[in-house]
Parts: structure tokens; sequence; C-alpha cells
């Protein structure tokens, strides 16, 4: 719960009371006033008397987020800032200057404050921006996080990276270096999409590729960006401790951290970040604000899917530091054999279900190619729903799409999937990825059949979520089916 602390309340400082009273959280005044304090209690405010520059009044309160400091008199509020910056030095400092400061009040207060109000503003416009939701508090609290990792931080991007999740991380990155900190931009997988690989050639961007079961012991902290969830898409422990996730997809389950920002109205991480870096007053150089801009393209589909204005907001403030011809070369890069072979086996195993088309692609050499067939098959006349899959190292990858329809595709798969994998996204592109077990443990010949069972058991099991959302018992059906085929394939090898 975040904890507010007003030192002195004058009649601007009423009119902060007035206007963060539906905030939740705490807040406590404290007033040299009898009356003012009376007042207070009677609006229901927890208010004390006391001394707003007294060091240990201050120091009664063993936790604070956020202070105000809101006198009239603008020496007493400079003492109580100075006060608050000793005593906790993490807080959010608002001074509003008093009545008629010297310059010297004036210049020192602004040093001393997060945010500085002058006489001559209209205060509590400044500060309504400041609601638990705000970027102002919440930069302020990523800052301080990245400045206490005492070491190196591991920045983490889930596996094989889109540029959405690559933008972010190096950003990240760069926001912890100029607090000092140490880090370091990671991943499992591969980057193999062509544009991806475009993209980070092109910037050169420094990202370290790990192998499952790496030794973590040399990162002092970690954070999770594009993704919410040690172990829910990437090969991090389940259990591994995160300092920072900062994600735009919504979470289906609770994300734990030291520092969250999780907005998911927002149409990508990347405007996040671009957020953090406008509030900090920090100029992105060419190379990450060229690679923000673009994750923001490449998530929000060139500014037509799931796009926010937040989203628009964020290009604006990086376009005039973006390279545009970069954006142009990664846009058009060559595409591989294998990915036309995927979209064309894609086309030719299409099953419809009215609108929705589902496709089993077979054996993958490259999951990104998923994606492309699916946003591909959605351009065909009469589908809104494309459901595109394949299987690679004993596991079944998921790529949905979805254009004018009610489906929610995040939940839908969630629903479908979640129970026998890992699912989840936004209404209108989401994934998953589901273990083989058994069935991966197949010789080259009978890959054919692997095929055929895990085709009608996917397909199958997504129409009838479409349909109508089934219930846990069908979950039977399916295992009946993997069961089923685990026999035939014992019977194949005993022949």
């Amino acid at each position: 719960m975040v904890s507010r602390l007003m030192l002195g309340c004058g009649s601007v400082g009423h009119a902060i009371v007035d206007s963060v009273a539906d905030w939740s959280g705490a807040l406590v005044v404290v007033d040299e006033s009898e009356s003012r304090v009376e007042t207070l209690r009677t609006e229901g405010v927890s208010a004390t008397r006391g001394d707003p520059t007294d060091r240990e009044t201050v120091a009664g309160r063993p936790h604070v987020d956020i202070a105000f400091v809101c006198g009239d008199d603008p020496e007493r509020n400079r003492e109580a800032a100075r006060v608050v910056r000793e005593v906790h030095p993490a807080a959010y400092l608002v001074s509003y200057a008093g009545s008629r400061p010297t310059e010297e009040v004036r210049t020192e207060l602004d040093e001393l404050s997060d945010t500085f109000i002058d006489p001559g503003r209209a205060l509590v416009e400044h500060l309504l921006p400041l609601t638990d939701a705000d970027t102002a508090f919440r930069t302020h609290e990523l800052q301080r996080t990245l400045r206490d990792i005492d070491g190196k931080l591991g920045i983490f991007m889930h596996d094989n990276p889109d540029p959405d999740a690559i933008a972010s991380a190096v950003a990240l990155e760069g926001m912890a270096e100029s607090v000092g900190t140490e880090a370091e931009t990671c991943y499992y997988g591969a980057i193999s999409h062509q544009e991806n690989r475009a993209f980070v050639n092109l910037l050169d961007l420094n990202l370290r590729n790990l192998e499952e079961g790496a030794d973590l012991s040399e990162f002092a902290g970690l954070a999770l960006v594009d993704h919410s969830s040690p172990g829910v898409n990437d090969q991090l422990p389940e259990e591994t401790p995160i300092d920072i996730v900062i994600d735009h997809h919504p979470p289906n389950h609770p994300v734990e951290a030291r520092f969250v920002d999780l907005r998911s109205g927002v149409g990508a991480t990347s405007s996040l970040l671009a957020d953090h870096l406008e509030q900090l007053g920090i100029h992105p150089n060419e190379r990450v604000a060229t690679g923000l801009l673009y994750g923001i393209r490449v998530d929000t589909k060139d500014f037509t899917r799931e796009v926010s204005e937040a989203d628009f907001e964020a290009a604006a403030f990086l376009l005039p530091h973006a390279d545009t011809s970069t954006l142009e070369r990664v846009e058009t890069p060559s595409i591989s054999t294998d990915t036309f072979e995927t979209i064309s086996r894609a086309i030719r195993n299409r099953e419809l279900d009215g609108t929705v088309l589902a496709s089993c692609v077979g054996s993958l050499s490259d999951r990104d190619a998923l994606a492309q067939a699916a946003d591909r098959l959605l351009n065909m006349d009469g589908v809104t729903v494309t459901l595109v899959f394949g299987f690679m190292d004993g596991t079944v990858y998921v790529s949905a799409r979805a254009r004018g329809t009610d489906v929610d595709l995040g939940e839908t798969m969630r629903a479908a999937f979640g129970q026998i994998g890992s699912a989840g996204g936004h209404a209108d592109m989401a994934g998953a990825q589901i273990p083989l077990g058994l069935l991966g443990e197949v010789e080259d010949d009978e890959e054919e059949s692997l095929s055929t069972i895990v085709g009608e058991i996917i397909t199958d099991r997504f129409f009838e979520t479409v349909r109508s959302r089934p219930g846990p018992g069908d979950f039977e059906t399916d295992r009946e089916r993997v069961a089923a085929f685990d026999i035939q394939l014992a019977e194949n090898d005993e022949t």
C-alpha cells in the first residue's frame, strides 16, 4: 500500500488533500495549527499536530512513498524538504514554494524535489497526474529499483524474442546504466525470423543467448520484459526471484516482483519504456529510438491492432530521434525457403469451421514462421480467426490471429490449452506452447502419424473452444487420444 505524508497544510495543501482523497493508500498530514488539524479530522483525514521541520516527527513514519511539503512559509518548506531528503531519501517529493519565496529558496526546493510547484502555477492540475497508475511516480520507483541492484542486472526477454521485447530490453539496459547499474540483455531460444535478425544486425544490438540451465549467479538482480513470470515463455526456473517486470500483456496469474509495470491497455511494451524515458527527460540515442519505434509498429501492426493513445504519444516522442531509413531496411528482408514452405503447408493443410481456420504444418525448423503463416491466412476471404501450429524439440507451438470478430484469442487460448500447456496473449493475437510428452519420441517415418494425431487434438479442441468454452472434463478426451497413440507407437515398436 502506498504511504503518503504531507508536511504543512496551508490553503494549497488543503486543496491537494481534496484532490488525492480518492487515491488508494494512506495519507497522514502533519501541521502546527491545531485548528487546521481539527478541521482535517472532521473531514475524515488522518492529521496530527506537530512541527513539519522536526526530524523525529518525520522519522516517525517508517515508510513514505510520496511526501508533500505544502506549508505557506517558504523557509519552513525548505527545511521540511531537507528533512524528508535526509530521513526518506527514496520518497517521491512534491514541494510547494510557499508565499513569495526568495530566489534562493525556490532554487533549493527545485533541486531537492522530484516535482516543484511554483506559486504561479496551477498546483492541483500539476498533481492530478500523480495517481497510483501514473508514470511519474512509477518511473521514480523503477529508477530507484534499478539503482538498488547491487551488482549486474540480467534483463530477460521471452524465448525467441520479437522486436518489441528486444527493443524494450535494450532500452531498460540503458536506463540501468544511466543510474550506475551494470546490465546485460539476455534470451533463450533463437532469433530466427528474418525481420528480427535484420533488426538486430542493422542496429548492431548486443544480446546474449543463454542455454537452458545456464548459471545465473553472476546476476545480482533479474528483470523480465514483454512477459511477466519466470518459467512461462522463458527457460528461467519458475521459482526465480524477479526484481523488475515491464509488460503490456494481460497476466492470467499473480505477478511478483519488487517493481511491476503492467499496462494491458497499451499496444506494446516499447511504449512503456518510451514513456519512462520521456518522464526522466532522457532523449534516446538513435539506436534505442529506432528499436522502440519499430517495436511499437510491429506489435500494433503499424498502429492498426490494439493501439492506444499511449502508443501514438510514444511514437511521437521517439520519431525525431529514430533512423527511418534503417526501419525501411529492416522491414524488407529476404524470406527464407523454410518460411515459404511453412506458409505453403499451412495453406494446404487448412481446416475451416465457419470463419475459423486451423492448420497443422507438422515438423518445424523455424517457430517464427508460424506467426507469419497465421497472418497470411487471415487475409483469406471469409476467415476471421486463424490458428497455425507445428512441433519441434518435443513441443507443439501455436500461433493465432483474429480480425473483425468478437472472439478474445487470449482468453480462448487459455481456455483451450492452459491446462495442458502455457497459453495467452491479446484479443487478436495469441500463442501457446504444449509439451508433446511421449508423443515427441517418434522416428522419422512416424512423423506423419504424429502430425495427424496432434492436428486432431489441437484443431478439435480449438474449434470446440471457439464455439463454446469446454468444461474441464473435455481434457480427458485429449488425454485418451494421447494414450491411444502411445499404445499405437508401442505396438509399432513391437512389430
